[in-house]
């Protein structure tokens, strides 16, 4: 049964939360002790309907405010496919939150409450969107119900929303309008909407082509651990363990090992322990070269005539998120995945107005969950592909060195990609 990782996303109060516990709710996901301990709260509070989006706002505090803070994942199933669903805060200030949700998803659901409209949040979730290659944006009009299922209303939005999406080249947009609260369009077709002639949310979940974000036809291996025990018995064991992106590697490939340059083949494969002849895209893996090389954490392994990128300079488009503004000449920590390295932010090429979606220059500072695009300088040579091409090698994220906490999730680019974040 095939797997299908989508987050929600929206304004605060855009009732993400209700929807994700009415999906599970009327498509019989929950418990009978969690519907018990539900309706016990409802009673505590003297409400005459269970309050659903309980079910995802675990915190005390998200209880105690009604919001969600941090991103919340669970796990359903319906008789087609499985689904992970990650329910990401609306508040601004949990962008970035709502940023880590999005970076393994295949699918977003953008919640728009029908009375307020195409509104800023809802812009700077299409930007992230558009910026993680989500394959499908799943618009789902909720409230429908306060607007009375009004089809002019809907049909408003479509055509505010068509052109966000437009603009940021977002290239599979569905639209749903929904109520949460009462059911309407979400497990269910609603007979309050018969104007309607599309599918419920959860059968268009069930039936959308599920299209993994990396196109990368190239085989990548970045080294995350260098195995030596030394023993009596593997007296000579040199193997290099990791995990497989893009395509698989097979025993006898001839490799280079980056950013060094260096030149090999491969001897042998290991998988959970045994000798096997090819090493799968996902999976993790052991590597053993013919050749005895200074390899070290972080170094990419990648098939001979496929390399990627290996430069000091950098494009990029970053999402920062951290409270102390970032400031052209500041220096950081760049983690790539398993490789850390020294960077200089040398220049803010530009900033994407959440409002117009217009590129603004000249900019010398970043403040909290805004998005840029910006050049960097690293200590010593890296070598990615474009996110574009593969999530696994091309993103990263900067550190701040005293603090040691994230501050910017970053996005590779091509070096020849200054005016177009695409």
């Amino acid at each position: 049964m095939e797997l299908l990782r989508l987050i929600t996303a929206g304004s605060v109060d855009d009732g993400k939360s209700t929807l994700i516990g009415r999906l599970l709710y009327d498509s019989k996901n929950i418990w009978i002790d969690q519907i018990e301990q539900l309706e016990k709260i409802s009673k505590t509070r003297k409400t005459t309907q269970i309050d659903l989006a309980l079910l995802t706002d675990g915190l005390r505090a998200e209880r105690e405010q009604g919001i969600t803070i941090d991103v919340a994942y669970r796990y359903f199933s319906s008789p087609r496919r499985k689904f992970i669903i990650a329910d990401a805060p609306g508040h601004i200030q949990y962008t970035r939150n709502m940023v880590t949700g999005a970076s393994n998803s295949e699918l977003m659901i953008l919640l728009i409450d029908a009375r307020q409209g195409v509104i800023e949040q809802t812009r700077r979730h299409s930007i992230i969107a558009s910026l993680l290659k989500i394959p499908h944006i799943v618009v789902t009009i909720n409230k429908m119900d306060l607007v009375d299922y009004s089809e002019n209303r809907y049909l408003e939005i479509i055509r505010d929303y068509q052109e966000v999406a437009s603009r940021l080249g977002l290239p599979d947009v569905h639209f749903i309008p929904i109520s949460a609260l009462g059911g309407d369009n979400v497990v269910n077709h609603s007979s309050n909407m018969p104007w309607y002639e599309g599918p419920a949310l959860l059968p268009l979940l069930e039936e959308i082509e599920i299209r993994r974000g990396d196109t990368l036809e190239q085989s990548r291996f970045q080294v995350q651990f260098v195995l030596r025990p030394q023993t009596d018995d593997l007296h000579d064991y040199r193997g290099y363990a990791g995990q497989v992106s893009g395509e698989a590697f097979k025993k006898g490939d001839a490799v280079r090992v980056l950013p060094q340059g260096l030149a090999s083949r491969i001897a042998k494969l290991e998988h959970h322990g045994k000798e096997v002849e090819q090493a799968e895209p996902g999976h993790p893996a052991v590597i053993h070269l013919e050749d005895d090389l200074d390899i070290g954490r972080g170094d990419l392994i990648v098939r001979a005539g496929e390399e990627p990128l290996v430069t000091k300079s950098h494009e990029a488009v970053i999402c920062w998120m951290d409270e102390k503004p970032l400031v052209t000449g500041n220096k950081y920590l760049l983690q790539q995945h398993s490789r850390l390295i020294k960077t200089a932010v040398r220049e803010i090429a530009y900033r994407i107005n959440v409002n117009t979606l217009d590129h603004e220059t000249g900019i010398e500072k970043l403040e909290l969950n805004q998005v840029a695009h910006i050049r960097l300088q690293t200590a010593g040579p890296l070598a990615y592909d474009t996110y574009e091409q593969s999530k696994a090698t091309g993103s990263a994220i900067l550190i701040d060195e005293t603090s040691n906490r994230t501050v910017a999730a970053v996005l590779f680019l091509h070096p020849q990609a200054v005016d177009s974040t695409h």
